[in-house]
């Protein structure tokens, strides 16, 4: 994402937009409140576990796997786990277990959400992706704070989501990022990049998140000692290094489009080597200013990318990437903003669920980032753009698996609601309904490394979505949510409206900032 006109919004138009800006708790919630949101879904039994089994009966399951819907089922939960699947004409039901009759609705996993960072009140973030159907997310600039919302799930203390939990980001020296905008590990040789990952893995990190500015002897040292300590490197592919070369050394997902146009263009030796000539001022000391810096020289580069693209070269790349197992999660929704200003909507219905500074200091922040361009960058931005659309379908036919993301933390995404506009743009990027469910499903569980959510089966953790209408006829029907199951807890509707108005209010009592507050997220997406 590009920087922000340095000195424009210095106080809160510094934060709340740009993916990652340093967590806020919210001064004006109490424990109690946020405590009294997990007892309200049914928390204070640790780990999902209830009073007995409870079935969902007479329910048309989507299961995640891309098999046809299987209509007139009943799923049996208990303690937090899927312990029956069955058609509901033969199922025979325990005595004494609880029944819900879903008759003319479908229910499907819950969704996963592969890149977010998450930022904003404890009483608002964690509830919002929960109700709004996503029971796992992948945390993409850990901090303290996202291993202690955590812990109060998994305990019952708070309703919310699982959690991978990324490192901070490690990149190379000077960093795109300054010390304004938080913890970022530098590191400038091998043996630097192995003491990186050794320290994140202490930590508690669950992967490494790799940056741009790596060098290669640093992003090899990264992927080789990661492989030693059994932890995964994932996130950018570095400037200086091909994205063949990532995937053979296990980085296990690219994160966004750059990289991938660069890869696929016959122009990659001479834009390789304008990348090595890109310079960050290390005496600048804001972030801002430097990841303008950066994108002002990146952007010529994507253009031209975008010029020479080469199918034949893309088919090579795209069929080694599903061979080596290496994934991508293109986030179309934070490119679709920064590239595209004009088509984002003035006004969306989840907006309430953040705080009303935070929401209003969206428009002149965009305008900060994406003003001033001229017409014919404008033409070519959309252009970018839409040959971001045709490579994540060119992804997919090739057999790469890709992950649903969006980049929330960026403005106008709003954690929870927002991935579900990253499924309508994946089938404007070409994919079938049936295919973004795996994506933002199976295929994102698998992509974090888990293998017991994502789907609708026996023994597999019951996080659950519940829906009004069929999301294979349409993928906006994502929205239409009766209920979700969170670890085993079934959410009704009167209860989970109750919830969001909860979180409403917790976001309506959260003051902003004294001071403001820099950047510190991905940042990726964007265009000066």
């Amino acid at each position: 994402m590009s920087g922000a006109a340095v000195g424009a919004h210095r106080g809160l138009a510094r934060r709340g937009f740009l993916a990652g800006a340093a967590v806020v708790t919210g001064t004006a919630l109490t424990g109690a409140a946020v405590a009294g949101t997990a007892r309200a879904a049914g928390a204070g039994v640790a780990n999902g576990a209830g009073t007995g089994p409870l079935a969902f009966t007479h329910v048309t399951v989507i299961d995640g796997s891309g098999a046809p819907p299987a209509p007139g089922m009943t799923v049996v939960v208990e303690s937090g786990r899927i312990t029956a699947l069955a058609p509901s004409a033969r199922m025979r039901l325990r005595p004494g277990t609880r029944t819900v009759d879903l008759s003319g609705k479908y229910l499907m996993p819950g969704l996963v959400e592969a890149h977010t960072h998450s930022d904003g009140p404890e009483a608002v973030v964690p509830a919002l992706y929960a109700l709004a159907g996503v029971t796992t997310v992948r945390e993409m600039r850990g901090q303290p704070v996202h291993h202690e919302w955590r812990e109060k799930i998994r305990s019952g203390a708070l309703l919310g989501p699982r959690w991978v939990v990324g490192s901070p980001i490690v990149d190379g020296t000077p960093s795109i990022w300054a010390a304004d905008v938080g913890p970022t590990i530098e590191v400038g040789d091998a043996a630097g990049a192995r003491r990186a990952v050794r320290q994140v893995r202490r930590e508690g990190a669950d992967f490494v998140k790799v940056y741009s500015r790596l060098s290669r002897e640093a992003y090899f040292a990264i992927a080789d000692e990661a492989r030693r300590q059994g932890i995964p490197h994932l996130g950018h592919c570095p400037d200086t290094v091909r994205i063949a070369e990532a995937s053979a050394a296990g980085h296990r997902s690219i994160e966004h489009l750059h990289a991938l146009l660069l890869a696929t263009s016959r122009h990659e030796k001479e834009i390789r080597r304008r990348l090595a000539a890109v310079r960050i001022d290390p005496g600048d000391a804001s972030s801002l200013s430097r990841y303008r810096s950066w994108f002002q020289q990146v952007h010529p580069l994507e253009w031209r990318a975008v010029q020479g693209y080469d199918r034949d070269r893309a088919d090579v790349l795209f069929r080694s990437l599903a061979a080596g197992g290496t994934a991508v999660v293109p986030t179309l929704s934070v490119h679709r903003t920064l590239e595209m200003p004009g088509d984002v909507v003035s006004r969306a219905e989840e907006w309430k669920y953040l705080p009303a500074w935070q929401v209003e200091s969206w428009p002149d922040q965009l305008a900060a980032l994406t003003g001033g361009r001229t017409a014919e960058q404008v033409r070519r931005i959309r252009r970018i753009f839409a040959h971001r659309l045709r490579l994540v379908g060119e992804l997919h036919g090739a057999g790469v698996r890709l992950a649903a993301g969006t980049d929330t933390g960026t403005g106008y995404l709003v954690p929870g609601f927002a991935l579900h506009d990253e499924l309508a743009l994946l089938v404007a990027a070409g994919l079938t309904a049936a295919e973004v469910l795996c994506a933002a499903t199976r295929d994102a569980a698998r992509v974090l490394g888990l293998s017991d959510v994502g789907t609708v089966a026996r023994g597999q953790a019951a996080d659950l979505l519940v829906l009004d209408a069929d999301p294979l006829r349409d993928i906006r029907n994502t929205r239409r949510i009766h209920g979700v199951v969170v670890d085993g807890r079934w959410i009704p509707p009167e209860e989970r409206r109750r919830l969001l108005v909860g979180v409403e209010e917790a976001a309506a009592a959260t003051a902003p900032p004294q001071e403001g507050v820099a950047m510190t997220g991905c940042g990726c997406g964007g265009h000066p």
